[in-house]
C-alpha cells in the first residue's frame, strides 16, 4: 500500500510509522476512512522526507516538553501537533507540505519545534508586520540569543508561513507573484533589522549619518527567490551640521555590517550574501557614496547594464527621504539610456556576457542563464521598457511581469504572446523555487537524477510518471521562450505596417522607430518603408513574408548592417517573390533563411553579388550546400552551360554564371561555416582557374570558327602571384603569363599573331561587365613587363630566361602555375622554369643583395601616399610583403637541397622552411600567423565594404564590421587595430632578421 501511496522506500516507512515519536498519531481507521496522516502524507513531493523529518519534528517537541513542566506550553503543543495533524484541514496539509518539500526547512522545525504553528497557521502579511516582529525581535532577542541569532531564527520562522501558502496553493503558478513578493518583503525586513544591528553598534556615531540601502535585482523588483544573493546599494548624507567626510566613515562601516550581519555564519546559520557590486564602479569603488556622488557617476560613467539595472531599484531600509532622494536623482536617467550613443553595442554585449557566464556543461540544464530560460524573458522585458518607457510611465515597474502586462496593455508586444510569456516565466520560476527550497540553496539547475525529478515533479502536481512530466513541461516552455524575440520585438512592428486584422498590438510609428533604433537599425524609417512592402496586401507571398519577417528580423539586428541586410533581402525577394521555389525555400529550411539574413546584414559583397545573381540563393537548400566545390566539377558545370552557345559572349556569359553562384557559395561558407584562409584562397583560385579555361576553349573555337580552320599554335594560361599560389583573395586580380607553341610548320610570326588574337579576346570576354564581378588578368609579370610583348612562345622564353633573366623574375616565378591551356605545353615551360626558380646553388651574395633592394625600394617607393605603413595589408608591417619576400627568399636559397621547398604556397614552404629546420619553430608561427592575419582581414574589409581594401578601415564602423566577420564581439574595431599593429611589429622583427640580416639564415 505505500508504494502504491508514493513512498519510494515502503519498508523504511513502515518502520517509521511505528516510530514511538508518533505515538497517538495513526489510528487503525485511517485507512478505511482514507483521510489518516498516511495518506495526507502521499499527496507531498517526497512522501518519504516528510515522514522522516515527521518523526524527527515529534521527538524534538517531544524531548522539549519533557525538559519542561508539565504546565509548560510545550507539553500543550505536543498535543496540539498531533489533533492537527490527525484532522484533515489547511494545517495538515501545510505542515506536510513543507517537510515533503525542504530538508531544511524541516531541520528548522527540528531545532524549534515550537514553529510548527507558524506553518499551519500561516496567513499573509504586510512588509510593515514582517518588519516589526523581525526587527522587534533583533532589539530585544529572546534569552540565548543575540541580534544576529535572532535575526536568523525569525527570519526562518517568516520564511516557513512563506513556503507553507506557496506549497499549498491551489495553482502554485498562479500563486508565484504573491510568494516572490513576500520572500522580497521578508528580506526587506531582515535589511531593515540588519540596519538597526548596525545603528546599535556604532552607538552615539550612528546619528552623524543618514544611511538608505536601496534593493536591486529581485528584491528590488519584489521577484525574490527562496535563496539568492540581496543585491543593494548604499547612499548616505551627513547629518545636518555635519562633515560628510566623517559621516561617510561611519556609514561604510554601517553599511559593510549590515551586510555581516546577514550573511555571515552564526550558530543559527546565515540568510544569504548581501551584494553590493552593482554600486558605481562596482567592487572597485566606494561602498557608500552620497546623492550627488552618484548623480555624478551616472551622468558622466555610467553604461548601460547599469541603467538597466536601476530598473529595479527601489529604497528598502534605513533613511527613507536619504533613499527616495537617490530615486528622484537618478531614476530619470534610466529611461534616456536607450537614446545613448552606444546603446544597442552595450546591450549586445550585455546579452554575450550572461551567455559566457554559463558554466561549461550547464547549458543544457539552465533554468536562469540557458537558451529558453529566465533571463532570456528578463533581458528583453527590460530591453523593451527602456526603449519605449522614454515616452510611457506605465512601463516604469521592476517587476517582470507587472512590466510585461504594461507592455501588452499599451499595445508593444501581443497580449497572447505577454500571456504566452508570462505562462513560461511563471512556470520557469516555480521550478527554481522547488528546487532551491529543498535545501535553501543558490541554484537553477534542473536535476538529472531520476529521484529528484521525480520529486520536483510531484511537487508541481505531475503523478502520473512526474518526472517524465515535469522535464516535458520544462522543455515546452523554454523552446516558447527561445522565440522570444520573434514574439516580443519584431512581430509588432510588422503589424505597425501590414494595417491587417485586428491584432492588439498597435506601435505608433514613433514607437516602432523607437524599437528599431534600439534593435540597431541606423535607418528606422527605411527600415520600415522595406518591411511595408514586403508584407502589404493579402497575396500568399505578403503571408509568407509576415512569418518569415519576424524570425529574420531578428538575425538581421544581430548583424552589423541590419539595414543593409533588409534592403538587399527585399531586393532578392522583389525579384524572385513570382517565384515558386524561393519563399517556400526559406519557409521550409529555417537554416537557409538564416544563413541568408545573417549573410546579407554582414556583407555588403555578398548582397552585391547575390543582387547580380538572385537565383543563387537556391545553394543554401541544398545538401551540402555550403562546401566549395572542386575545380573539375565547376569546369564541367560551366563547359555544359556553355555549349551549344551561338556567340563567345553568351558562352562566357553562361560559364560566369556559373561562377557567381560558386562565388556567393564559397562567400556564405566563408561568413557561416568558418572557412580558413587557405581554404578561401584555394577555393577562390579554383573558380578563376576554371572560368579561365572554359573562356580560353570558347575563345579557340570562336576563333577557329571565324578562320574555318584550327588555330595554328598550341596555348597556355600561366598563374602567378597569389592565383599561382592558389593563395587568392576576394579583391585579387589574376596575374597571368601567356604562352603559346606553334604548331608544326606554321611560322613563328603567324602563330605569334594568332595566339595574340586569342588572348586579346580572352581578356576581352573576361574583363567585360557581367553577372559576376570581371576577372582582370594581368600580364605585367612577364618578361620585359608592360614592355615586351603580351604573349610569347615557348622558344621565345627560353631565349628570354636565357640571355636577360633577372633575379626578382626567378622570384616571381616560384609562383608560376599553369591554370588552363595545352597539357604538354603547361609540362614543357615547368620544366623550362624549374631550374630557374630553383637554382642548383642557390644564391650567391650579389644575387640576395639584390633582392634585398629591391624589397626596400618597393617599401619605399609603392605604399601609397598617406597609407598607414602599420595597418596596409601588402606593403604594411609584418605584412604580406614581408612574409612573402622572406620565405621566397629563403626558397631561392635552399630548394635545391630541400625538394619539400619547391611550392607555390606560402603557408606550405614555410611549414617546409620549419621541418628542415632552417627556421625556428618560432618563427614560423609569427609568420604564418602574420600572413593569415593580414588575408583574413583583407578579406574580411572586403567583403565588408563591398569594395577592395587596401589597409584596415579609419572608420571605426568599418573596421567594427571587420572585426566582427572575423569573429569579434561588436565594438572591436579598435581592439583589431591594435592586434594587427601588434602582431605586425612582431613579425617585422622576424622579417629584420631573416630577410635583412647578415647573419646565415640557418643560424637564425
Amino acid at each position: 500500500m505505500l508504494a502504491r501511496l508514493g513512498f519510494a522506500e515502503p519498508d523504511r516507512a513502515a518502520r517509521l510509522l511505528s516510530d514511538p515519536a508518533l505515538a497517538g498519531l495513526i489510528d487503525p481507521l485511517d485507512d478505511s476512512f482514507a483521510d489518516g496522516p498516511i495518506q495526507a502524507l502521499a499527496e507531498v513531493a517526497d512522501p518519504d522526507l516528510a515522514l522522516l523529518s515527521l518523526v524527527r519534528l515529534m521527538e524534538a517537541l517531544r524531548a522539549a516538553a519533557n525538559r519542561e513542566p508539565e504546565t509548560s506550553p510545550l507539553h500543550r503543543d505536543v498535543a496540539a501537533l498531533i489533533a492537527e495533524l490527525r484532522r484533515p484541514g489547511v494545517g495538515r496539509q501545510r505542515l506536510l507540505a513543507v517537510l515533503g518539500a525542504s530538508i531544511a526547512l524541516g531541520d528548522h522545525l527540528v531545532c524549534h519545534p515550537e514553529h510548527w504553528r507558524s506553518v499551519a497557521d500561516a496567513k499573509p502579511r504586510s512588509v510593515e508586520q514582517r518588519i516589526a516582529r523581525i526587527v522587534g525581535k533583533v532589539k530585544n532577542p529572546p534569552d540565548g540569543l543575540s541580534p544576529e541569532d535572532a535575526l536568523r531564527v525569525f527570519y526562518r520562522r517568516g520564511l516557513l508561513g512563506i513556503t507553507a501558502l506557496d506549497l499549498t496553493a491551489p495553482d502554485p503558478l498562479e500563486e508565484l507573484p504573491r510568494t516572490a513578493a513576500a520572500l522580497a518583503d521578508l528580506a526587506q525586513a531582515a535589511l531593515e533589522a540588519a540596519y538597526e544591528i548596525a545603528r546599535m553598534e556604532a552607538g552615539a556615531a550612528a546619528d552623524t549619518v543618514r544611511l538608505a540601502v536601496i534593493a536591486m535585482g529581485k528584491t528590488g523588483g519584489r521577484e525574490l527567490n527562496y535563496i539568492s544573493d540581496v543585491d543593494v546599494i548604499f547612499v548616505a548624507e551627513p547629518a545636518p551640521g555635519l562633515p560628510e567626510e566623517e559621516a561617510m566613515r561611519v556609514g561604510t562601516t554601517m553599511a559593510a555590517r549590515i551586510m555581516t550581519a546577514c550573511g555571515k555564519s552564526t550558530p543559527a546559520g546565515t540568510l544569504w550574501p548581501v551584494d553590493a557590486a552593482l554600486r558605481p564602479e562596482g567592487k572597485a569603488g566606494p561602498l557608500v557614496r552620497t546623492v550627488a556622488s552618484h548623480r555624478h557617476y551616472y551622468e558622466r560613467w555610467a553604461k548601460t547594464w547599469e541603467f538597466q539595472a536601476l530598473l529595479k531599484a527601489r529604497a528598502v531600509a534605513g533613511d527613507r527621504e536619504v533613499g527616495e532622494a537617490y530615486l528622484a536623482a537618478v531614476g530619470p536617467m534610466v529611461w534616456e539610456a536607450a537614446s545613448r550613443e552606444n546603446f544597442v553595442d552595450d546591450v549586445q554585449a550585455m546579452r554575450r556576457r550572461v551567455e559566457a557566464h554559463i558554466p561549461n556543461g550547464e547549458a543544457g540544464r539552465q533554468l536562469k542563464l540557458g537558451p529558453g530560460g529566465l533571463r532570456d524573458i528578463e533581458f528583453s522585458v527590460q530591453l523593451l521598457q527602456l526603449v519605449h518607457g522614454r515616452t510611457d510611465a506605465t512601463l516604469h515597474s521592476g517587476t517582470t511581469l507587472d512590466a510585461l502586462a504594461a507592455l501588452a496593455a499599451g499595445g508593444y508586444v501581443g497580449r497572447d504572446d505577454a500571456a504566452v510569456l508570462g505562462a513560461a516565466y511563471r512556470l520557469l520560476r516555480t521550478l527554481e523555487h522547488r528546487i532551491q527550497l529543498q535545501r535553501l540553496r543558490r541554484t537553477h539547475l534542473i536535476p538529472t537524477s531520476r529521484a529528484e525529478l521525480r520529486r520536483l515533479g510531484r511537487a508541481l502536481g505531475y503523478r502520473q510518471d512526474p518526472a517524465a512530466g515535469v522535464e516535458q513541461a520544462w522543455r515546452a516552455e523554454a523552446r516558447q521562450v527561445r522565440r522570444l524575440h520573434e514574439r516580443l520585438f519584431y512581430r509588432p512592428l510588422l503589424n505597425a505596417v501590414a494595417r491587417l486584422g485586428t491584432d492588439d498590438v498597435r506601435l505608433t510609428p514613433d514607437a516602432a522607430r523607437d524599437r528599431l533604433l534600439a534593435l540597431g537599425f541606423r535607418d528606422p524609417a527605411g527600415a520600415l518603408r522595406h518591411l511595408e512592402a514586403l508584407t502589404e496586401g493579402v497575396s500568399r507571398r505578403a503571408a509568407i513574408q509576415r512569418h518569415l519577417l519576424p524570425v529574420m528580423l531578428g538575425w538581421f539586428a544581430e548583424e552589423i548592417d541590419p539595414d543593409g541586410g533588409l534592403l538587399a533581402f527585399r531586393q532578392v525577394s522583389e525579384t524572385l517573390g513570382t517565384t515558386g521555389w524561393y519563399l517556400r525555400l526559406l519557409r521550409d529550411e529555417p537554416q537557409a533563411a538564416e544563413y541568408l539574413a545573417r549573410t546579407l546584414a554582414r556583407s555588403r559583397f555578398a548582397a552585391e553579388v547575390l543582387r547580380a545573381a538572385p537565383d543563387a540563393v537556391q545553394i543554401l537548400g541544398e545538401p551540402g550546400g555550403l562546401a566549395p566545390r572542386s575545380r573539375s566539377d565547376i569546369e564541367h558545370r560551366m563547359r555544359v552551360a556553355a555549349a551549344g552557345r551561338k556567340s563567345v559572349d553568351e558562352a562566357v556569359a553562361a560559364a560566369r554564371q556559373i561562377r557567381k553562384i560558386e562565388l556567393f557559395r564559397i562567400i556564405v561558407a566563408d561568413l557561416n561555416d568558418g572557412l580558413s584562409a587557405v581554404r578561401v584562397g584555394q577555393a577562390l583560385a579554383d573558380l578563376t582557374d576554371a572560368t579561365i579555361a572554359v573562356a580560353l576553349d570558347a575563345v579557340v573555337r570562336s576563333e577557329e570558327a571565324r578562320r574555318g580552320e584550327p588555330i595554328g599554335t598550341d596555348l597556355l594560361v600561366v598563374g602567378m602571384g597569389r592565383l599561382g599560389g592558389r593563395e587568392c583573395g576576394y579583391s585579387s586580380d589574376a596575374d597571368v603569363m601567356f604562352v603559346h607553341a606553334p604548331h608544326l610548320g606554321v611560322s613563328e610570326t603567324t602563330a605569334q599573331a594568332q595566339a595574340l588574337e586569342v588572348i586579346k579576346e580572352l581578356r576581352r570576354v573576361l574583363e567585360q561587365p557581367g553577372p559576376d564581378p570581371a576577372i582582370r588578368l594581368d600580364a605585367d609579370l612577364r618578361p620585359e613587363g608592360k614592355n615586351g610583348p603580351l604573349v610569347r612562345s615557348l622558344d621565345s622564353y627560353r631565349a628570354y630566361y636565357d640571355r636577360w633573366s633577372s633575379t626578382w623574375e626567378a622570384q616571381a616565378l616560384i609562383r608560376a602555375r599553369p591554370v588552363a591551356g595545352n597539357d604538354d605545353l603547361a609540362a614543357n615551360f615547368i620544366d623550362l622554369i624549374d631550374p630557374i626558380r630553383w637554382p642548383a646553388s642557390g644564391l650567391d651574395t650579389t644575387q640576395v643583395r639584390e633582392i634585398r633592394r629591391l624589397k626596400a625600394r618597393m617599401e619605399a617607393e609603392r605604399l601609397p601616399r598617406g597609407g598607414d605603413r602599420r595597418t596596409h595589408f601588402k606593403l604594411g608591417t609584418g605584412g604580406l610583403s614581408d612574409v612573402e619576400w622572406t620565405v621566397q627568399l629563403l626558397q631561392l636559397e635552399h630548394a635545391h637541397n630541400y625538394p619539400t621547398l619547391r611550392t607555390t604556397s606560402t603557408l606550405p614552404a614555410l611549414h617546409a622552411l620549419g621541418q628542415a629546420r632552417l627556421i625556428s619553430s618560432a618563427d614560423q608561427a609569427i609568420l604564418a600567423e602574420a600572413w593569415m592575419r593580414a588575408d583574413r582581414t583583407r578579406d574580411a574589409a572586403m567583403l565588408f565594404r563591398g569594395r577592395p581594401v587596401d589597409s584596415i578601415p579609419a572608420d571605426a564602423r568599418e573596421a567594427d564590421g571587420t572585426a566582427r566577420i572575423l569573429g569579434m564581439p561588436p565594438g572591436s574595431g579598435q581592439e583589431l587595430v591594435e592586434n594587427y599593429r601588434r602582431q605586425g611589429r612582431h613579425a617585422r622583427s622576424v622579417v629584420d632578421r631573416l630577410f635583412y640580416g647578415e647573419a646565415d639564415v640557418s643560424d637564425a
